[in-house]
């Protein structure tokens, strides 16, 4: 495995809504990047700095990543797990008094 490529990515709603992996340290560091500057904040700045360290291999691929996903979810960009989704279909599909 390379060392920036992350052992799990990191699923992220992109554009409407749309999932989107971000599997390596550069994908990571793309998003950051592309930001929007009036909406960068403390976690941003943590999380870009991060992945320049590890594109650097100043840190662990590992790092970042948890660094990124932090920012992901503290900006509700995470995509919901789809196991928790397909569960929660399944228990509505059998009980017709769950809403």
């Amino acid at each position: 495995m390379k060392p920036d490529v992350f052992k799990e990515p990191v699923t992220i709603l992109v554009g409407l809504g749309f999932p989107a992996e971000v599997r390596t340290v550069m994908d990571a560091y793309r998003h950051l990047a592309e930001w929007p500057a009036s909406m960068e904040d403390a976690v941003h700045s943590i999380a870009l700095r991060a992945c320049g360290a590890a594109l650097r291999g100043e840190i662990e691929a590992e790092t970042a990543r948890g660094l990124f996903a932090a920012f992901a979810e503290k900006h509700d960009l995470l995509a919901p797990d789809p196991e928790v989704i397909i569960a929660s279909h399944r228990r509505h599909d059998k009980d017709p008094h769950v809403r």
